[in-house]
């Protein structure tokens, strides 16, 4: 059984997770997400696919990049 990292709950199918160097323990795929996903330079969502960077910033999707950008 581990703690998670993000919500601190005892679950017994906990993960782990290296991610920059740092292992983190978590309960669910929900939790590591709002814990290591980047979030979008022009709306804040989490970003869960590939994104697209535009000068150093990641943005979910092309439109948030020309928003973004603009």
């Amino acid at each position: 059984m581990a703690i998670c990292a993000q919500c601190g709950n005892d679950y017994a199918k906990s993960f782990d997770v290296t991610f920059g160097g740092a292992n983190y323990s978590f309960d669910s795929f929900e939790c590591a997400i709002q814990k290591l996903a980047p979030e979008c330079g022009h709306c804040g969502c989490k970003i869960l696919g590939h994104g697209t960077d535009h000068g150093g910033v990641i943005y979910c999707c092309d439109h948030c990049a020309r928003q973004g950008a603009a």
